[in-house]
């Protein structure tokens, strides 16, 4: 599979995730609480397998991306961040359902800014070959990923 096709899946999997919390019922704590562990899990082994792997190569191949790569990375230090704060909050707190709805407004800019603005310029730089390979190297990545979202690198920038 084609690195970006791979890291689209993912996308569609977490916003999959995103529309099951926003459709539980409000005192659904339990139901919730899978979901977010889910959502945690998810965007902790994305965020890593792209800083690790696809946000470096994307520089080399598209120099024109660094900025795109500069501001995701940021991006995800905001969610692993927010992430760590949900995989330790009662869902019966009051805050719970407000951090996770900002968690998702933020995902989805992200999500969007990927998609539309700079991974077509990857795509072109790259090419088939080169992103199956790099695919490749992503599937290999989350087999050992960290499910920790303060271990993913933006965390401590």
């Amino acid at each position: 599979m084609d690195a970006i096709v791979l890291l689209k899946d993912d996308h569609k999997t977490v916003e999959k995730l995103f529309k099951a919390f926003e459709k539980a019922d409000d005192d659904a704590h339990a139901e919730k609480r899978r979901i977010v562990d889910q959502v945690i899990e998810e965007l902790t082994v994305h965020a890593l397998i792209e800083e690790q792997v696809f946000y470096p190569a994307a520089r080399e191949a598209a120099p024109d991306t660094t900025d795109h790569v500069l501001e995701s990375i940021e991006e995800h230090h905001v969610v692993v961040w927010m992430l760590s704060e949900l995989a330790s909050l009662d869902p019966k707190d009051e805050r719970f359902d407000a951090k996770m709805s900002v968690l998702m407004e933020n995902v989805r800019h992200h999500v969007e800014e990927e998609e539309k603005d700079w991974f077509p310029e990857v795509r072109k730089a790259m090419g088939r070959n080169r992103l199956v390979e790099l695919g490749e190297q992503l599937e290999e990545a989350k087999k050992s990923a960290t499910r920790d979202p303060l271990k993913v690198p933006s965390a401590a920038n």
